[in-house]
């Protein structure tokens, strides 16, 4: 009933459509500025700057994970970094988070990723419950910083 199975271009559709859902669910579809060609860019062509695995429940999408690797001098060694991490919400509860979870895992085991992490919402109690039992260790001490838009040309410009 479940296919997990590498994005390819013609599924760029899709993948926006995902993304869109899922920022509709985190209260932030105003903020979804990427377009079909921007996926298509980025992590279809030339060197991608992404991946992205899509569930399937019974044929049809139910999820995705969108990843790239990253780097921590610390450990010495590649990451992965999941950036999205969605399914839909009728489909919840058969095991298709994990799933891709664990297909995650799986490759940066194999790949000798030093770290897989990523962030969760402060607010969404029930993923963080579900990361925790899976053994994800939520890292409190730590604040995202972020510089975007036109604050990323005055920074550049300093």
């Amino acid at each position: 009933m479940l296919r997990i199975r590498k994005a390819e271009a013609g599924d760029v559709s899709q993948i926006l459509a995902l993304v869109r859902e899922l920022a509709e669910y985190e209260k932030a579809s105003h903020e979804v500025k990427a377009t079909e060609a921007d996926l298509l860019r980025d992590g279809f062509a030339g060197t991608p700057r992404f991946f992205v695995e899509l569930a399937e429940w019974e044929s049809a999408p139910a999820g995705f994970a969108l990843w790239f690797y990253n780097y921590s001098t610390w450990e010495g060694r590649p990451g992965l970094y999941l950036e999205d991490l969605y399914v839909r919400p009728a489909l919840r509860g058969r095991g298709i988070g994990k799933a891709l979870l664990v297909h995650l895992a799986r490759r940066a085991a194999a790949e000798g990723c030093g770290r897989f992490q990523w962030q969760v919402l402060d607010w969404n109690t029930p993923s963080i419950d579900f990361y925790e039992a899976l053994g994800a260790k939520a890292l409190r001490e730590w604040i995202t910083m972020r510089v975007s838009g036109a604050d990323i040309v005055r920074l550049a410009e300093l």
